[in-house]
């Protein structure tokens, strides 16, 4: 039976988490003031996925201690292509001041002439985006507002065995509307409300050495509900609960374990765009998956080492609901990545 948290502040005096466990809300009270760790182990960051059946877009803001960065990509789904920029920063150390909720509050970080700021408030996400130079030395502009926010999202407090002040604090907000347009020089992509969707993915914590983690996740519409889910594991000791939900109508349906199966080489390397399968421990989640690209970055530098595969692609098969009902994807739009951090 997986542990469901309660209200209260997420870690003890000591620094420790007070417990492990999933919730559909932030129940638990993030501050950066409580972590007894190493301050160049915090790791904070809001990442937003917008997307519709033809093109998207990620956008992420981080302060990982030592080094922040603004990232952007545009995702083509249509011609399987997509571009990436990714300006750093050094050292900041926990002055961008990321807030410490996701339900409401500014982040903001400004990256020589790049500046992206999420503004969150009165059920509404508005992210407004600058890049002075992303695809042909272009500058990237984007302004989405995200809304119909749904009542329950994936919250998972997970602890590391190995170190008693290490933890990650994760949501993952799955099926917003958006609309909004993103401007790189001439060209302009526009996202209306009636087939696009966003997601967020809210991290706050303390990590170990080196990580691996799956993740996937999806949304849309069938039969004229909003569908998402969002899956994963990898990283930490995750006993109390997993972080695999199923959400319809923003209503979130809890299931056990899932088992990325992704295909291998003969050397046995992972080949990443073969078609993968989705199993569940519990038999909630079982679906196909036919990758359309892969938005791949490696970063090895010895002493940090991050190796990146996120797999765009489109989900078949079936889904359990808490009562028993299924639902059926077919050729549902979504990801699934493989990533290591060695930080």
């Amino acid at each position: 039976m997986e542990h469901v948290l309660t209200k209260g502040p997420l870690l003890d005096a000591q620094g420790h988490l007070t417990e492990a466990g999933y919730a559909t809300s932030l129940v638990k009270e993030y501050r950066r003031s409580a972590i007894k760790a190493s301050a160049f182990r915090i790791k904070e960051w809001d990442y937003y996925l917008i997307y519709n059946d033809r093109f998207g877009i990620a956008l992420t803001l981080d302060d990982n201690s030592y080094m922040s960065m603004l990232s952007a990509s545009i995702l083509d789904f249509e011609n399987a292509t997509e571009t990436t920029v990714s300006p750093i920063g050094l050292m900041p150390m926990g002055k961008t001041n990321l807030p410490s909720t996701s339900e409401s509050g500014v982040s903001r970080l400004k990256i020589g002439k790049s500046e992206f700021t999420f503004t969150v408030g009165q059920g509404k996400r508005r992210l407004t985006c600058y890049l002075d130079k992303f695809k042909d030395g272009k500058p990237f502009e984007a302004d989405i507002l995200l809304f119909d926010e749904p009542q329950d999202s994936m919250v998972i407090a997970t602890p590391f065995a190995e170190d008693k002040t290490a933890f990650y604090y994760n949501q993952k907000i799955v099926g917003m509307r958006a609309q909004g347009t993103v401007k790189i020089g001439d060209e302009e992509y526009v996202f209306a409300p009636e087939e696009s969707f966003g997601m967020l993915d809210w991290g706050r914590g303390v990590w170990t050495r080196d990580n691996t983690w799956y993740w996937g996740a999806g949304h849309g519409m069938v039969d004229g509900h909003v569908v998402g889910f969002n899956i994963g594991y990898g990283f930490g000791d995750t006993s109390a609960a997993s972080e695999n939900m199923i959400f319809v109508d923003g209503v979130a349906h809890k299931f056990d374990k899932v088992t990325f199966n992704i295909p291998q080489t003969p050397d046995g390397k992972d080949d990443f765009l073969k078609p993968w399968t989705f199993t569940s421990s519990d038999g909630r989640f079982e679906m196909d998956f036919e990758p359309i690209m892969d938005r791949a970055a490696c970063t090895d530098l010895k002493v940090i080492i991050s190796d990146q595969h996120q797999i765009f692609g489109k989900f078949t098969g079936k889904m359990i609901l808490d009562d028993g009902s299924a639902i059926e994807l077919k050729d549902f739009l979504g990801f699934a990545e493989k990533v290591r951090n060695k930080w």
